[in-house]
């Protein structure tokens, strides 16, 4: 019996518990993966039934994703998990005592990871390398650790670390950078026209051998005047792929955003064909997911190669952790 292409492609699922219909759907045009959110997630309970039956569906090598930065964007939250500073905390203490903020920042990585590898994700939607600006949206706001490049780098390097020691994939959000925006991409399009972005793209460059990267639905006037960087081949050619020099998986920010204006599925084949490797769609629409998947092609064998180098990294580079004293060295850390 041949054995259906995995597509490229990660989407939501509508609630709970995995549809039939959706089981069908996803034996029959198997995606790189899911990514659950709040609506999804009840109780530990719940969702080790959930992922254990995503799991009986898509094989042992399809991704789970869970957008898990801590602060305000957290899937897992008390009573059932850990509550985890925002980025910004983290900064904060940063300024006056790097070292201590350097350890927090792995910990929290190392937290994050502990619950989502033990619940049964492979990957976290973090660390966020967008630098914080004064007087922009507040879509990013506290989600950001510094204002300065290198500082947002190394925060982002620890807690990509402390996940990956949990033996979780981290992604690196949102190449080339969100922080100047002065909208929220979740509903409007941002379009930046600072020609110098060196600060923006040098947090990713510090961190250009991370296994993932998620795109920003934004247009950089200095580097395409008219495309946003998800669909733009000259933003991921040059920019991203060149002066960032990330060589990993490249993942679009979640097509369903009104960023984009368009049918998911155009959009989805647009992102891919500028550079993309998986296409993000979240909103778990049935319907949606299944005219994307019908559409979108086969992951690249580049895509498979660098699929496979992550998991490799997260596997390589997992500890064996003990989260009650990593959680009391935190508290200590930031109190």
């Amino acid at each position: 019996m041949t054995v259906p292409a995995v597509h490229a492609a990660i989407v939501g699922i509508a609630g709970p518990v995995l549809a039939a219909e959706e089981a069908a759907l996803f034996r029959a045009f198997p995606p790189a993966g899911v990514i659950l959110f709040s609506r999804n997630i009840q109780d530990p309970v719940q969702l080790t039934e959930l992922i254990a039956s995503l799991r009986l569906v898509l094989g042992a090598d399809a991704d789970l994703m869970v957008d898990q930065e801590g602060g305000r964007v957290a899937r897992l939250k008390p009573p059932h998990w850990r509550a985890h500073k925002p980025a910004a905390a983290l900064g904060r203490l940063f300024a006056t005592d790097p070292a201590a903020a350097i350890r927090a920042a792995w910990l929290t990585g190392a937290l994050i990871g502990c619950e989502c590898r033990a619940a049964g994700f492979t990957i976290a939607a973090a660390p966020v390398l967008d630098i914080s600006v004064p007087g922009t949206h507040d879509v990013i706001g506290d989600r950001a650790f510094a204002g300065h490049p290198v500082a947002v780098a190394r925060l982002g390097r620890a807690v990509a670390n402390g996940l990956l020691a949990a033996g979780v994939l981290p992604v690196a959000k949102h190449a080339p950078g969100h922080g100047r925006a002065q909208v929220d991409s979740h509903l409007l399009l941002p379009k930046l026209t600072e020609t110098d972005l060196s600060a923006d793209i040098r947090a990713f460059a510090l961190n250009a051998d991370l296994p993932w990267m998620m795109t920003a639905h934004i247009v950089y006037e200095a580097f395409d005047p008219y495309l946003p960087a998800t669909l733009s081949a000259t933003v991921i050619e040059t920019v991203i792929r060149g002066r960032i020099g990330f060589e990993g998986v490249l993942v679009t920010d979640d097509l369903a955003m009104k960023a984009l204006s368009g049918v998911p599925t155009d959009l989805a084949i647009q992102a891919l064909a500028a550079g993309c490797d998986v296409a993000l769609y979240c909103s778990g629409d049935f319907a949606t997911n299944e005219a994307l998947l019908r559409a979108v092609p086969p992951l690249t064998p580049g895509a498979e190669q660098r699929l496979q180098a992550g998991r490799l990294a997260a596997s390589n580079r997992r500890q064996t952790l003990r989260p009650e004293q990593l959680a009391a060295e935190r508290e200590r850390l930031l109190r």
